[in-house]
């Protein structure tokens, strides 16, 4: 990767936080910690990974992106927007009556919103059974599973990662955003996950784990899942919820956040002051 795309990741990654933050903002309360811990994964596959046409949402050529963590949805509708999708504007409207964007993707409502999630675990499912029929038509695209590693909780997951290790779906690349905590704490304390890699090993996936804020190893590690054939893949991301933002990493209960307090307004309206001075720089 080249010094000028990777300045361009960078800057589409902070256009993904701040868009974030501000739509979550206007609506009051929202799901900040666990937007904030993939939008440098958005950036990647937006920015450089993934085949699609904003033009044509629904190309028959084009990438599918499953986010099963149907939560983080902010963050998706962030990067949809800024890849041309649709009107930046569209975010001021988040969860609002009669918007576009609800506060979990719909695949009925959002132009390039592939499955319609947040239901925990069945983005699964939904992307093993795209992937099996993409395996079916012989065609070459992949598609990208993120799930959340509070969301392996649900035994859906382990029944569908079986599914794809058993089959041997090389095409749907599952990244497991482990940012460590879900709604009501740590996952260690509520349902210890252990060693998600060896786990997913286990499974029968070649698995990778890389920084999650680091641009150049998340594409480096999808190039690698790329070159694997005949055997299930998966990146572990080692993430903070909330990454990126000092205030959100540190705040205690940060899977979603209320801005209905001063001291919340101003920490957060100096992050945003800070993410816009860097782009600026």
């Amino acid at each position: 990767m080249d010094k000028e795309l990777l300045e361009n990741l960078e800057e589409l990654a902070t256009k993904i936080r701040i868009n974030s933050i501000e739509a979550i903002r206007k609506v009051g309360s929202g799901h900040i910690g666990g937007s904030l811990s993939i939008a440098d994964l958005l950036a990647v596959l937006y920015g450089k990974q993934m085949r699609y046409n904003s033009k044509n949402p629904f190309w028959d050529s084009r990438d599918r992106l499953v986010l099963s963590k149907g939560h983080a949805g902010p963050a998706l509708y962030s990067a949809l927007s800024a890849v041309g999708f649709f009107d930046e504007d569209w975010l001021w409207t988040l969860n609002e009556g009669g918007t576009n964007l609800p506060s979990h993707p719909d695949r009925m409502k959002t132009p390039g919103v592939d499955a319609t999630t947040g239901f925990l675990g069945q983005g699964t499912s939904i992307a093993a059974g795209i992937a099996t029929g993409l395996k079916m038509n012989h065609s070459d695209n992949y598609v990208y599973l993120v799930v959340g590693d509070g969301e392996l909780n649900e035994g859906q997951c382990w029944e569908a990662f079986q599914y794809l290790a058993h089959f041997k779906l090389d095409n749907c690349i599952v990244i497991i955003d482990e940012n460590k905590k879900q709604l009501d704490g740590t996952t260690k304390d509520i349902l210890n996950p252990f060693d998600i890699e060896k786990k997913m090993q286990a499974f029968g996936f070649a698995t990778q784990k890389v920084k999650g804020d680091n641009l150049l190893a998340i594409d480096q590690a999808i190039n690698k899942c790329k070159e694997i054939k005949n055997q299930a893949v998966c990146i572990v991301l080692d993430t903070i919820k909330g990454q990126g933002i000092k205030f959100f990493e540190e705040m205690d209960a940060n899977h979603s956040v209320k801005f209905d307090s001063e001291s919340v307004q101003l920490a957060t309206e100096q992050a945003l002051s800070e993410l816009r001075k860097g782009r600026a720089e």
